[in-house]
């Protein structure tokens, strides 16, 4: 199936000014086509921190491979199967939590700024650390439900598991609606990840230590479009 390329914009241009008024003096932000750039394509992490803090509501800001990112919002079937995933992880491993939308510091020297739409980790894991973004250390693993956005294949399929797997992330979850397929990465080394598996939706999924969780994908088929 060939993935959709809907032409959405990432941000409106309310939410741009918005988000340029508050921005650091020497960050200047551009907006082109509905995309969010920063001048000179280079912003340090601390601007980038202080301009996430300052985002308007429902603009959620990611840092990946150095680039200024806007996440898109989910839909209603992107939404449900993050949902789905939540249920099924805390009936196989109530000692864990996935938490939706949790800032990760990734990629080398922590320099990536992530917000996956799942991150797996022990009970109140995030409480001790604080603030909005976390380091990764005892995350179990970290999931991507795929958007129909024209970013998505470069985004969640090229430049999110090279920076999970720079973390050491484990486990690294697409659930990629455009293929209808699962991809579980896994064993990362060296900046990625030396296994990743591609299944269908319907199948059943071993998902590997130190997740240990069973996915009956049966459902997925319902969120489909």
């Amino acid at each position: 199936m060939t993935p959709s390329t809907t032409q959405r914009p990432h941000i409106s241009a309310e939410d741009f000014e918005e988000l340029a008024s508050q921005a650091p003096e020497h960050v200047e932000l551009e907006f082109i086509e509905g995309r969010l750039y920063v001048k000179g394509d280079h912003i340090e992490i601390e601007d980038f921190e202080e301009l996430a803090r300052k985002a308007p509501k429902g603009v959620r800001l990611e840092l990946i491979n150095g680039k200024l990112e806007v996440k898109p919002m989910p839909d209603p079937r992107h939404g449900a199967i993050a949902m789905w995933l939540i249920r099924l992880c805390m009936q196989e491993r109530p000692e864990l939590a996935l938490y939706p939308d949790q800032g990760l510091r990734i990629g080398t020297y922590r320099k990536g700024h992530a917000r996956p739409d799942g991150v797996l980790a022990p009970l109140d894991h995030f409480i001790a650390q604080g603030g909005e973004w976390c380091d990764t250390d005892g995350v179990l693993m970290v999931v991507e439900v795929t958007s129909h956005d024209r970013d998505t294949d470069r985004r969640d399929r090229v430049e999110k598991p090279q920076g999970y797997a720079e973390a050491g992330i484990p486990v690294y979850l697409l659930i990629d609606r455009d293929n209808r397929t699962v991809v579980v990465r896994s064993e990362p080394e060296n900046g990625e990840y030396r296994q990743s598996p591609v299944y269908h939706f319907g199948d059943v999924i071993e998902l590997p230590a130190p997740v240990n969780i069973t996915l009956n994908t049966e459902k997925l088929k319902d969120y489909a479009d």
